[in-house]
């Protein structure tokens, strides 16, 4: 019997590596950057992509788990928490510094 809870680990390790490439190639273009509560509460393109992705991910793999996501509540929609198994889901963490450019050389390690 398969341990449930590294199967999500799997899965997620596959996820943030799509994540990482989707990001990798935002760099190489021009950043669309957006502004949520104030002039310095960034969102870019990117982050709405990949938590997109992210979400629609998990939600194929495991149709019963919630989610609580920054840019979808910073959007409006609700940040219930169930019983459920639920992801907290950050798309890009740091997203200032993803828009300055501050941490392409990380991102070469992903």
């Amino acid at each position: 019997m398969t341990d449930p809870w590294q199967e999500c680990m799997d899965h997620c390790v596959e996820i943030a590596k799509q994540a990482g490439k989707v990001i990798r190639e935002a760099l190489q273009g021009d950043i669309a950057v957006m502004h949520k509560s104030s002039q310095v509460d960034l969102v870019t393109e990117t982050d709405q992509r990949v938590e997109r992705l992210i979400i629609s991910s998990i939600k194929a793999k495991f149709p019963t788990h919630s989610f609580i996501a920054e840019e979808s509540v910073a959007a409006g929609a609700p940040s219930i928490l169930t019983d459920d198994p639920t992801w907290i889901i950050d798309p890009i963490d740091g997203t200032t510094n993803f828009v300055h450019g501050c941490f392409s050389h990380w991102l070469a390690c992903v």
